[in-house]
């Protein structure tokens, strides 16, 4: 019998058990235990904490880890004895092992595509919160002066140079967004410049250094390689007063670099929903900054998001146990028999 550890804390975490329990290959028998009457039985142990400790407690007899925001190191690995798949509630894995997985031969599958668009309704309301220097508009209301109107900070974004780096789908979908918005845009990704650049009304840029002259704002949509994309050197190629987005992954734009920027006027204003530390402490200098709107990490999660990511992440699971699962959505297939690993 699979036993699944569905893991997360509040509403979240009880989606998943209330998912999987309501699939049709499924149906309710206990608080947390699942039957198929068709296919084989499922037991789902809800952990409502999000620590990497918690999850040692169960993983031991555990088939499936369905993972949250835990951390999942290759120390905690080594305790699944049992463990064949691990199903990401998103489509990050920066903090899983993957490593340590190959090793074992255990798979590890993401979502679909289930909150692009969340994420890039997100990153538009960034880019228009940090130039129309919102934060300063609202604390003018609330706390005066009301005379701050006249120093005509806000800026318009239509005929603004618009900078994409990473064009895949959020990053396609924020231009849909904003050329609503009368912006002009192009696009850095160097894995389309290599395999072909779709035809979508958006012109490439050749290097990240000719885009951060160009732009006047540069929303970021990429995965995180490891280092800073953004440093020191590149913000001095970039405009006097660029706006910056990420809504990618923490430690593409280096902190302390952008704070240096802020603090010289550089960098007129930003939107930050993901950060080198999280969560942020309350003495973190971007905080004392008012032209940059900060939110916790939520660019994906609303709570129509949250559910679909639920339904995949479960999927994942079950269809991975049947021997359908969509291969594509299996980071690790090149390392990892899928088919084998279903079956043992």
């Amino acid at each position: 019998m699979p036993r699944i550890s569905v893991l997360g804390c509040g509403r979240i975490g009880r989606m998943h058990a209330d998912n999987i329990a309501s699939h049709p290959r499924a149906e309710l028998a206990g608080v947390f235990d699942v039957h198929a009457p068709s296919a084989q039985d499922v037991t789902v142990t809800y952990i409502r904490e999000t620590s990497e400790e918690s999850l040692v407690e169960h993983i031991a007899d555990a088939d499936a880890v369905l993972l949250r925001t835990q951390t999942m190191t290759e120390p905690t690995v080594a305790l699944a004895a049992r463990l064949k798949i691990v199903s990401r509630h998103g489509v990050g894995y920066d903090a899983v092992d993957i490593d340590a997985l190959n090793s074992r031969g255990i798979a590890l599958a993401v979502c679909g595509d289930v909150n692009s668009t969340t994420v890039a309704e997100h990153a538009s309301m960034m880019i228009l919160a940090a130039s129309k220097r919102v934060l300063r508009a609202d604390a003018s209301v609330r706390c005066g002066p009301w005379e701050w109107r006249n120093r005509l900070e806000a800026q318009d974004v239509r005929g603004q140079n618009l900078l994409l780096v990473g064009y895949g789908r959020i990053g396609s979908r924020t231009a849909s967004m904003m050329r609503g918005f009368g912006m002009r845009i192009r696009a850095f990704d160097p894995y389309l410049l290599s395999n072909g650049w779709p035809e979508c009304g958006v012109a490439p840029v050749r290097t990240l250094k000719e885009g951060l002259a160009w732009a006047d704002v540069i929303s970021f949509s990429l995965p995180h390689t490891g280092k800073p994309l953004i440093g020191e050197a590149e913000i001095a190629e970039m405009r006097d007063g660029v706006v910056l987005v990420n809504t990618a992954r923490g430690g593409i734009i280096d902190e302390d670099a952008l704070i240096a920027a802020l603090t010289g006027g550089k960098v007129g204003a930003a939107g930050l929903d993901v950060f080198e530390t999280e969560p942020v402490l309350s003495d973190h200098p971007l905080i004392g900054f008012d032209q940059v709107v900060l939110s916790p990490h939520i660019g994906g999660l609303t709570h129509g998001a949250a559910q679909r990511m639920a339904v995949s992440s479960d999927e994942n699971i079950l269809d991975f146990f049947a021997g359908k699962i969509d291969q594509d959505l299996v980071v690790n297939r090149e390392e990892v028999n899928v088919a084998r690993q279903a079956q043992a």
